[in-house]
């Protein structure tokens, strides 16, 4: 049992026969009334995200979990992905929708794969905050051809596409956010 005080981001909690991840949360000490912290809640199976309010103080079940290292190695079918554990070579396939943002991941990517310790069952696949690819295609940019920060299509070397700057060629590594699935920058 913890209570609200414990609450930090990625913390895993039991609410309802459900496992949820806490995305973000704020405590509020309102002028009149009790505090109560606010939080924005991602439900671990069905990846839906819910807000909710816990008044300060209550206590709660917390979701025992484990993170451990796997490789990718390559999709199957339409929506199945293989990975490898990254010190006991053990296989794993699991469905897409685990996976936080299956468009940006590449042979060999190192993720985390999030556990529930009691039933160990695979509940989320985690990338890197941010990965380092290869521009296949993009329009080239005509210079001179904006008065502010614009952005162009850009294809990358897994098939996924991102916005990018004008002056981002075929051929280049940038370095995408995994989280937003926005480009971050240039590689050199």
């Amino acid at each position: 049992m913890a209570t609200t005080a414990d609450f930090k981001n990625g913390l895993c909690i039991e609410l309802n026969g459900e496992l949820w991840s806490i995305v973000e949360f704020q405590h509020v000490k309102p002028g009149k009334g009790p505090a109560f912290v606010r939080t924005k809640l991602r439900n671990l199976r069905t990846q839906r995200v819910w807000e909710n309010t816990f008044t300060a103080g209550v206590k709660i079940d917390l979701a025992r979990v484990e993170r451990r290292p796997y490789q990718f190695l390559y999709k199957e079918g339409d929506d199945t992905y293989n990975f490898m554990h990254s010190e006991t070579y053990e296989q794993l396939a699991i469905p897409g929708e685990l996976i936080n943002n299956p468009g940006l991941l590449k042979e060999g990517q190192g993720v985390e794969i999030m556990y529930h310790a009691d039933t160990d069952t695979p509940l989320t696949c985690e990338l890197p905050p941010f990965v380092d690819l290869q521009v296949t295609y993009t329009e080239p940019g005509v210079k001179g051809d904006t008065a502010t920060n614009a952005a162009k299509r850009a294809t990358v070397e897994t098939g996924a596409e991102v916005f990018v700057p004008l002056f981002i060629e075929t051929g280049e590594m940038i370095k995408v956010d995994t989280r937003t699935n926005k480009y971050a920058e240039r590689v050199k």
